[in-house]
């Protein structure tokens, strides 16, 4: 048995095993023939200026303290990986994957750091192309009687702007217009693409309507819309036309992609009918199932791709 192991008995010490604050004990020799400090947790108590007294638990340390980074507490700044998921064009650790990637630049500088900031006025481009902050939403609205499809009326009319007042903090407008006594389906978004996209008359997006006339609509008649008339703007085609099924002769069902203004109505005042009551049922593939009059709901994932994905 070595010396060290017979001394009064004792033990060999241990790494992190030494008394507290004992200032007597005997530094052990280091097989370098260097000395070792005590430690308490398996961490020296050695640092760059020497010894450091020890500290109970919880003690606060007694030194000078060392000031955190500071951060801008602006309250206008976002992170840039949720500026680029509320532009719509991917979740935020996906975003996160491509600023590491490079592939975003913040006012042309390219920006690869996690949890980097951008204020308001930035300009934030995602492969080149512009990003806006703003998170894109889409409401689908089924409209009733008597409200003007307009932001706002300086006779005091009700708008539809009444009717989607709590579905979202983000200033939506509606996609298209329908007639204050026209009924049905009318979205709103603040997607400005997609706006342009379904209002576009190139893109024939469909509509169908539910029309009630005041009187049977005749089979010539029925003959003449399928057939193409010309009215004072020009000649205009529908799509389909027919009775509706089970239902007396004055209710048609028609399906147009023309965009022109109160275009349905129209075509059937052309061969002397009123039109009593008009109903949008479907437009851009959307339809008004589960969706009563006067109320709204936000578009399903399957529904925004399917409108993404109009030619």
């Amino acid at each position: 048995m070595s010396s060290s192991e017979s001394n009064s008995g004792r033990k060999p010490a241990s790494k992190g095993k030494g008394k507290f604050g004992d200032n007597k004990s005997k530094r052990r020799e280091s097989p370098s023939g260097g000395s070792s400090k005590k430690s308490f947790g398996g961490r020296s108590a050695a640092g760059k200026g020497g010894d450091r007294p020890y500290r109970k638990p919880g003690q606060r340390p007694t030194g000078p303290k060392k000031s955190a980074p500071k951060q801008s507490k602006d309250p206008s700044l976002i992170r840039l990986n949720r500026y680029i998921a509320n532009s719509g064009v991917c979740s935020r650790r996906e975003a996160d994957t491509y600023i590491a990637a490079g592939n975003v630049t913040v006012n042309g500088t390219v920006i690869s750091e996690m949890g980097y900031k951008v204020k308001p006025t930035d300009e934030v481009r995602f492969d080149g192309r512009l990003l806006n902050r703003e998170k894109k939403e889409y409401v689908l609205l089924n409209k009733p009687k008597n409200f003007i499809t307009t932001t706002s009326d300086e006779k005091g009319r009700r708008t539809v702007m009444e009717l989607v007042t709590n579905a979202s903090k983000a200033r939506l407008l509606p996609v298209g217009r329908l007639d204050r006594n026209t009924t049905g389906l009318l979205l709103f978004t603040n997607d400005g693409d997609l706006t342009k996209k379904l209002t576009h008359p190139k893109h024939e997006v469909r509509k169908i309507y539910h029309v009630e006339l005041n009187k049977n609509l005749t089979a010539a008649d029925l003959r003449k819309i399928q057939e193409g008339l010309t009215l004072e703007d020009g000649p205009i085609e529908v799509d389909d036309v027919s009775y509706v099924q089970n239902a007396p002769k004055r209710e048609v069902g028609i399906q147009i992609h023309s965009g022109k203004n109160r275009i349905v109505r129209r075509i059937f005042e052309h061969l002397g009918y009123d039109v009593v009551k008009l109903d949008r049922v479907v437009f851009a593939g959307l339809t008004k199932k589960d969706l009563p009059r006067g109320h709204w709901r936000n578009l399903t994932e399957q529904e925004l791709i399917n409108l993404k994905n109009i030619k």
